[in-house]
Order: C-alpha cells, then structure tokens, then sequence
C-alpha cells in the first residue's frame, strides 16, 4: 500500500511499511460501520424495558449497568471512529449526566441514514450542512414546547429525579431514592439573584454493599469512611469543636541520614523524652485551642494519640483531601497547616459527631453541622454490583435536577419531544433547495430512531407503533410519546415522565456534531505501530545498546549494508 506509481513509473515511497489507508467510499463505510456497531450494542439498554449489560475487564472484575456512559468506557473500544462516540457518550455524561444512551444511539441512527444518501452520490458536505441547520432547528423546536417551571418546585423535581431512574435497576425503589436526591440537591444549591447554582461535588457519595436499597439514608452532614485513632477516646461527641488540621502529628525525620551517637542508657532515655515532651507539646496546642474533635489529613503518633485520648479528644486520622474540604464548608472550620496557628476562632463545629458501625466497619459521622452545604448519601444495597449500579443512577439522577435547577425549563419524555421536532423537521425540510433537503429529512428520520428503540425494547411492533406515534403528534398532540410500561403509546406528561430541556438539547448538539465529524472524513491514515521495545524500556539497556549505538560500526541503520537501495 505504501508506494505509490508516477507517470515515469517510478515508484514514490510516502507512507512507513506497514501503514494502511483507506480513501473514500471504503474510509467512509468503514467508520460508518463502525459507529453503528456502538450504537447497536448500546441500543438495547434505552429506557425501561432496556436491558443490562454485563462487562468483565481483563482483571475478571464484573460490572453490570444500564448507563451507556459506562458501558462505552468500559468496553475497550478500538477503532477510531467508534471511539468518537464514546467520547460523546462521556461528555453528555460529564455535561447534564443523563441521555448518554439517547446520544449515542442518534448518532448511530444519523450516520444509518447519511449512509444511504452517500451511496446516491450526495457529497458528505452537503449532508454536513443540512445536519447542521437541522440540528439548529431541532433545539429551536424543543426550546419552543419546553415549559418553564420554578427551579425550587419540588413537585416537579422528584418527576424529573424519578424519570431519570425509571431506565435503570433501582427503579422499584425510585420514590424513596429521588426524595433523597431531591433534598440533596436543594441542600447545596446555591441563589444568585434569581438564577441557582449546584456543584455536584457538595454531595458526598458513599456506598457499602449490606442490607437493602431501602437502607439507604440521607446525612445532613459528612460520613468519614474512617475509624477513631484510639480506643480510649470517646466514641460520640456532640455540640463538638472541630479542629482540620493539615499537618502529622508526628515527629519529622530529618531530611538527610542523622546518626545520634548514644553512649550511656541515660542520653537514650533524655532523647525519648524529649520526642515526647515535643510531641505533647503538639497536643497542647490542639487542646489549647479548645477542640474538642481533630480531624486529621496525615498521620497521628501513638504517643499523640495517647496524650489526645487522655485529654478526652475524639481524634480521626489519614482524612482525604476532598473529605477535609468538605468538612471545612460544612462546619465552618479552616484546614490548618501549621499548629502555631490553630486558635479558637479556626475551629468549626457540629451538633454530633459519632462513630457508627456499617457492616463491618466502623465509619465516623459527622452531623449537624451549621452550614450543611454539605451532604452525604448513604448508598446500601445487597451486593457490591448492585451498589456500584444504584450509585450510578444516583449520579444520573442527581445530574438532571442540577440541569433543572439551572435551566428551568422541561420537557416530557419517552421519545415525544423527538417525535414533535422530527414532524416539524419534515415539514420545514420542504421550504430548503437543492439536496440538502434530503439531509434535513434524514435527519428527522434519525430523530424518530429514539421512541422506535424505545419502542422495540418494550415489544411493541416498531412500524406500528411509529406510524400511531406520527399521526397523533401531526394533530398536535405535542406530548404524545411510548409509554413503555403499558406498551402503548399514550400522552407522557399525564404519565409524569418529564425530563430536563438542557438533556436533550446536549443530545441533538452531541449527536448532530459527532455525525459531521465522522462524515467529513474522506481518508484514514493509519500508520504501522514500530515493533520496538515497549515505550520506557529503553531506560533499562546496557550503554552501548541504546537505540542503535552500540552496533559494529557500517551497520548503523542501512549504511553499512551491502548497497542494496535500487532493490528497496
């Protein structure tokens, strides 16, 4: 593949031996194929009646999940158009946190039709530039049936909550679930003026596999998946003062190697005094302060500990970073660096601080504090699968009351706002010239690809049900999507399935621009892995051996070989 002929039948070497390429029709149907495949495996598990599928890495670790993000992520996928997929797949996660499915799988479906005008000889821009303006009209047409409701209506984000985790395993226990997001949410959303604003990050996560769903629990406050330093500290503090501290609680080893030279039992018993006597000191400080609880970010010496036990502190150590954070906006506490800075004012407080027992372990929990800005959900579940599931669609769920805080706006879901902007779509692809009509009704006919996966997941006759879904939402009935429980097709805001607009807007975008993509693409170079040593291993070879250089002299590269360049 590498040399190509001129006119003098010279042969011109451009590409490395080994690279491949592939031009036009075949790079096009190629990457085309490519995409379908990812949105095929991923099309199943659409809405309440997809299905799960099972992944097991290299390691034999299994997951098993709904969430198209993580499918994709999980699946090593190779080739490089199907990776751009997957990259849309975890954008729309990271963006508004639902949809990921949705996304992928209109990807596929656009691709699916920009295929079949290609094989007519419709140049790939033209389809570029119809996907686009339709893809504009598309937002545009699902800006204008979107409701505006309040951001704090907490009716209306518990449908949304629910609606996110119909699709997913927890569904049976999706009231008491979304009650749990819901509060959560609105816990760390902050006003400004009249807009809200939530970070994500406010809300701690916490899981552990024993007892039921239904165990699972909301903490006003911060869990710390860590245990009390000391037997002899108490277990359960409360209306507490709570010192962060950034610094060990040990003595530092000097930097270079100190030799001490002993040479009487006396000197070695003034030198561990001393080691005490600074390390009480420590203590002191901590007490001084008038804390009654330390949490620690590094280590804590058993002699410490010993002097803070004695002192009635109830002391935690090796608390991560993003734990000591959140404890700081929670309790109104300063992460201190340095001792001689701790005073009064730097300590935080809360109303209990307790070490409970989960399972088998012994975790710290921390309630009550005076800015709960911070929260905690306490995920359980029966196996340690289930509870990396049920934390996923607690992502999820979480993700889209955020967009609802921060757009207000909804729209219903299975499938009718799709429905509504692919109908309206039709009709406006007739107002455009030239072939770029076409691309506009593919791009509706790739729109309707969501409520027939939908539709098929559910058993329903595809054809049927589409033709049923068309003529309703032609009599502008603009919330008429699959209600796929009752395997019907039936009004969704009635059914309160309702989603947020920022959703599906992120779908159209992320869909539409990845399609462009992949379809400009005319030619794929790819060129020969070297079959050198693995990246990094170069570092280990005798001198002499370091790439070439140690070879006989004339052998370096081809230069010494016998003159072979006309039978290259």
């Amino acid at each position: 593949m590498a040399a190509q002929a001129t006119k003098a039948n010279m042969p011109v070497v451009i590409l490395k031996d080994g690279a491949e390429q592939s031009k036009g029709r075949e790079a096009q149907k190629n990457n085309i194929a490519a995409a379908k495949i990812i949105a095929e495996i991923v099309h199943t598990s659409l809405g309440p009646r997809g299905m799960d599928k099972m992944l097991v890495d290299s390691l034999g670790d299994v997951t098993i999940t709904n969430d198209g993000a993580t499918i994709l992520k999980e699946i090593d996928v190779q080739h490089p158009a199907a990776k751009m997929l997957v990259e849309i797949s975890k954008t729309t996660d990271n963006e508004v946190g639902d949809g990921t499915t949705s996304a992928v799988v209109l990807a596929g479906a656009l691709l699916e039709h920009a295929e079949s005008l290609i094989i007519q000889d419709v140049h790939p821009t033209i389809i570029v530039d119809g996907y686009r303006k339709s893809a504009k009209k598309a937002k545009q047409f699902l800006d204008d049936i979107a409701e505006k409701i309040t951001a704090n209506d907490k009716a209306s984000l518990l449908k949304i909550a629910k609606t996110s985790m119909q699709t997913k395993l927890v569904r049976k226990n999706s009231d008491q679930l979304a009650e749990m997001v819901v509060k959560a949410v609105l816990s760390v959303a902050e006003k400004n003026n009249e807009k809200y604003t939530v970070d994500i990050d406010d809300i701690k996560v916490e899981k552990k596999s024993g007892g039921s769903i239904n165990d699972s629990a909301i903490v006003k406050g911060i869990v710390l998946d860590k245990e009390i330093v000391h037997s002899g500290m108490p277990n359960k503090v409360t209306a507490g003062k709570i010192a962060l501290i950034n610094t060990a609680l040990e003595i530092n080893k000097t930097e270079t190697d100190a030799k001490i030279n002993i040479s009487n039992p006396q000197q070695m018993k003034s030198f561990l005094d001393e080691e005490n006597r600074m390390l009480k000191t420590m203590v002191d400080k901590v007490i001084g302060s008038g804390a009654t609880v330390v949490l620690c970010q590094k280590g804590i010496d058993d002699m410490a500990q010993h002097y803070l036990a004695k002192a009635g502190i109830l002391a935690v150590r090796r608390v991560k970073e993003s734990d000591m954070t959140k404890l700081a906006k929670a309790t109104g506490a300063r992460v201190v660096n340095n001792l001689d800075d701790l005073f009064e004012k730097d300590l935080g407080s809360a109303e209990l601080i307790q070490e409970k027992k989960v399972e088998e372990d012994k975790w710290v929990f921390v309630e009550g504090c005076k800015h709960p800005k911070s929260v905690t959900l306490l995920l359980r579940a029966g196996s340690q699968r289930v509870v990396d599931e049920v934390e996923r669609s607690i992502h999820d769920s979480l993700m889209v009351v955020k967009d609802v805080m921060e757009l207000p706006s909804i729209v219903a879901g299975g499938g009718s706002p799709e429905t509504y902007a692919a109908t309206k779509i039709r009709n406006w692809a007739k107002s455009l010239e030239g072939r770029e009509q076409l691309a506009a009704e593919k791009f509706s006919d790739a729109l309707e690809a969501i409520p027939l996966a939908l539709a098929e997941n559910a058993g329903m006759d595809p054809i049927d049900t589409l033709t049923n879904l068309r003529s309703k939402q032609i009599k502008g009935e603009k919330w008429i999507g699959i209600d796929v429980m009752k395997a019907k097709v039936g009004n969704m805001k009635t059914s309160d399935i309702i989603e947020p607009l920022a959703v599906k807007q992120q779908i159209v975008s992320a869909a539409s621009e990845a399609a462009c993509m992949i379809l400009r693409i005319d030619d794929v170079i790819a060129t020969a892995k070297s079959a050198g040593p693995p990246p990094g291993a170069e570092g280990g070879m005798p001198p002499g051996m370091g790439g070439m250089g140690g070879m006989p002299p004339g052998m370096g590269g081809m230069g010494g070989m016998p003159d072979m360049g006309g039978m290259m």
